[in-house]
């Protein structure tokens, strides 16, 4: 059962890669942004767009535990 799970843990990793890799080879096109007034030097719109997703993956679970850590203070 443990080399099961392995296995199909590793094909969803390996699909999760390929998904990245064919989507920043699809969205290779060249923008620039301007965001509250700075602007951002023109990169593929592949990067900002996994940047606003690693930036939302790493900014969700901290609210949520802070606004959970606030409750129990109450």
């Amino acid at each position: 059962m443990r080399n099961f799970k392995r296995l199909a843990l590793g094909a969803l990793a390996l699909f999760v890669a390929s998904a990245i890799v064919m989507f920043v080879l699809e969205n290779n096109q060249p923008v620039a942004l301007l965001f509250l007034g700075w602007p951002a030097p023109q990169l593929p719109v592949s990067v900002f767009v996994i940047l606003a997703l690693l930036a939302g993956m790493i900014l969700g679970p901290l609210l949520a535990w802070f606004m959970s850590a606030r409750r129990r203070l109450k």
